[in-house]
């Protein structure tokens, strides 16, 4: 593998007198890995994540660099993402409900990602929109493109946000406790279509959760954060079986369901 991003040094406050949501924070990120970053809330994995896309607030302190490489991306290029979001860069929200325009049928806010980043006429957009839904597993996708996200379940709209956000194929997909808001059968079929379109396209995959058991069944590698810090950082069979810092073990330890097989599949069954 390659290294798709070089994250040194990272620190983010957001408050000039407030404590550091991130401080400090080294890891590398390689093509084509799935790679997990989990903690407690409060750790700073989400700020981690809008760092790296771009997004933080605007009046954030922000320290450190984020060295990017590949085809499109320019090195180094300090705390910005090196493309537009949305091409190079899809980012999957907790909250679908929030990410979705209430007002705007589901399909025109997939195809208008198509089109802005894909230069393609609307036509076009709106057929490569209705391949997405299938993709992601909608039923009578066609029917689906008029629909209002009030109109859909939670795990429904889930999947919308998820074919939006890998509309211009991008080659990092962030899943921000794309989960949390879900019920846990929902969970294992959306953390299941996440892994399979990470396969088909290629992508490279950051997937944020509290979760220490579901990050475990999608992920290559294990990033724990705690206040700010990154405590640990190592293969999945290792943070499970073999913790070095004790917050591992503590997470580890507090989670109920880990010694579920089920749970543990990491290769899972087809979404």
């Amino acid at each position: 593998m390659s290294t798709l991003l070089s994250i040194r040094d990272l620190s983010v406050r957001y408050r000039r007198d407030g404590a550091a949501a991130l401080k400090g924070v080294s890891v590398d990120v390689e093509s084509g890995e799935r790679l997990a970053i989990i903690g407690e809330s409060g750790s700073g994995k989400s700020t981690l994540a809008l760092a790296v896309a771009g997004l933080l607030a605007r009046g954030a302190k922000v320290g450190g660099t984020i060295e990017w490489f590949g085809a499109h991306f320019q090195t180094p290029h300090s705390v910005t993402p090196p493309s537009i979001g949305g091409r190079d860069i899809g980012f999957v929200f907790q909250d679908p409900s929030s990410s979705l325009d209430p007002v705007m049928p589901v399909g025109k806010q997939i195809a208008e990602v198509a089109r802005t980043h894909l230069d393609l006429s609307w036509r076009d957009s709106y057929a490569k929109a209705a391949t997405l839904l299938e993709r992601v597993r909608l039923p009578d996708p066609d029917a689906t493109l008029r629909v209002y996200p009030h109109q859909l379940s939670g795990g429904q709209k889930q999947r919308v946000a998820i074919a939006a956000a890998i509309a211009a194929g991008p080659k990092l997909l962030i899943a921000d406790e794309a989960t949390s808001a879900l019920d846990t059968i929902v969970q294992a079929e959306i953390v299941s279509l996440i892994r399979r379109l990470v396969a088909e396209d290629g992508m490279t995959l950051l997937f944020i959760s509290h979760d220490i058991a579901l990050a475990a069944t999608l992920a290559e590698r294990i990033a724990v954060l705690r206040q700010g810090e990154l405590v640990e950082l190592g293969d999945t069979d290792q943070i499970l079986n073999a913790p070095r810092h004790a917050y591992t073990r503590a997470l580890l330890d507090a989670h109920l369901g880990l010694d579920a097989k089920p749970l543990l599949d990491r290769q899972g069954a087809p979404a």
